[in-house]
């Protein structure tokens, strides 16, 4: 049963897309596990460039099954407008598996979204807006709309209605703004659902059927450990578990079927939207990271907050993931610099602290404390081997690995499909 779990040990965007993909052609399934089109990956095709957010990075790859589980929540027409955009660029999106128990992001759930975030104002959350928040907010309150309500026009009209009882009574009475016709919702909804219908599937029991056959699984989660709404920064965290623990709940199996879990680090640290980010750079080395790394949100457009690497963030990702390997990305990006520091441990109110503080007001203020090691100025981007790599830079990779806790099995050093060092085999 070689079910492994790929997920961000950091705030997200720390390309788990090109991760994924280079296992594509080794794997059966690829799966989204949580999340929704808040996330956004970048794959790198040979000179054609991918920026996917709600679709699988596995989609990418022939022979591979993409499934979207029914852990994430689904805009259909961001889903349908992806596919229709690969399918132009020759890309087979047929084998597409889409969870009938997924949620739908319904037209009022993006409303409620942006006017509650522009309601926060200097309290705002940073979220994308994309309805993301209040569709989970329905999922737990039980007036959700799940993708196999798009084939009961009685039971979608009674589930709309339920849901826009009080959202209507909020929007009007509290934000002043217009009431949602349930009738319009419920129009919109089902021009959906012929163009999903050959994609739905009970994915819980094609995945656990495959993996009862020795297929490769692969569970991609989005964004970030350090954005789990339990275990990330909270309230500075997305509305789901990309945890690993996120992948059985998300995806319908069990944890005895997972054999591997491997965690996606940048050889720096960066983060999108509020919230703390004790080494986050406001000089002239934030603004070279940003630059030379391309750091702009792939979903959002927004620049990210650039910030020397953290093992504290890795080693708390190490525990409670359960990661048995990393990939450290971006490698190259680090090309220049004579030193780099590395956040080793915090410092609050004058504490030592080498583990990440529980206390969200101690993670607050603390101030990283750096050790710092020598860099390197040779290319790195043609190297196929660890020991292509100039000396300075093995040494700060075998730096980080002691540091975080789990082996560096893999080490991207380009943007590339091919720009990539495998160490140990993920499979």
């Amino acid at each position: 049963m070689p079910a492994l779990v790929l997920l961000g040990a950091q705030w997200g965007d720390e390309g788990k897309g090109k991760a994924t993909d280079l296992l594509g052609g080794s794997v059966d399934y690829v799966v989204r596990y949580q999340g929704g089109n808040n996330a956004g990956h970048t794959v790198v095709v040979g000179d054609q460039k991918y920026a996917l957010h709600l679709l699988p990075s596995g989609i990418l790859s022939p022979g591979c099954t993409p499934v979207i589980g029914n852990g994430v929540v689904v805009d259909p027409s961001v889903l349908l407008s992806e596919l229709s955009g690969l399918n132009e660029r020759g890309v087979d999106t047929s084998k597409l598996l889409i969870s009938g128990n997924a949620h739908i992001i319904t037209p009022y759930n993006v409303t409620v979204d942006k006017v509650t975030e522009r309601f926060l104002g200097k309290r705002k959350i940073g979220t994308t807006g994309r309805g993301i928040g209040p569709t989970y907010a329905d999922k737990i309150n039980r007036v959700g709309i799940r993708v196999q309500d798009l084939y009961d026009e009685s039971i979608l009209t009674q589930k709309v209605e339920a849901a826009l009882d009080v959202k209507n009574q909020m929007l009007t009475k509290l934000y002043n703004r217009r009431a949602i016709a349930v009738g319009q919702v419920v129009e919109e909804l089902l021009d959906y659902a012929d163009k999903l219908a050959p994609y739905v599937a009970d994915t819980v029991l094609v995945l656990n059927e495959a993996l009862e056959q020795d297929k490769v699984v692969l569970f991609e989660g989005g964004q970030g450990t350090l954005l789990d709404i339990d275990h990330g920064t909270y309230p500075f965290v997305t509305s789901s578990n990309p945890t690993a623990g996120g992948a059985c709940t998300g995806a319908g199996v069990g944890p005895t079927k997972i054999s591997r879990v491997i965690g996606i680090l940048k050889a720096y640290t960066t983060r999108v939207g509020a919230g703390p980010f004790p080494t986050e750079l406001f000089d002239e080395d934030g603004e070279a990271l940003r630059r030379i790394g391309g750091e702009r949100g792939v979903t959002t457009g927004r620049d990210r907050r650039c910030g020397w690497f953290d093992a504290v963030i890795a080693r708390y990702a190490t525990r409670v993931n359960g990661l048995t390997d990393f990939f450290l990305t971006k490698l190259d990006v680090l090309t220049g610099w004579e030193q780099i520091p590395v956040c080793v441990a915090y410092e609050i109110d004058g504490r030592r602290v080498e583990e990440l503080p529980y206390s969200q007001t101690d993670f607050h203020h603390a101030k990283p404390v750096y050790e710092m090691l020598p860099g390197w100025s040779e290319d790195i981007s043609k190297a196929k081997s660890f020991s292509d790599l100039p000396k300075n830079a093995q040494a700060y990779v075998k730096a980080l690995e002691e540091m975080s806790g789990a082996p560096i099995s893999a080490i991207g050093v380009g943007p590339g499909r091919t720009e990539t060092i495998e160490i140990n085999s993920f499979l």
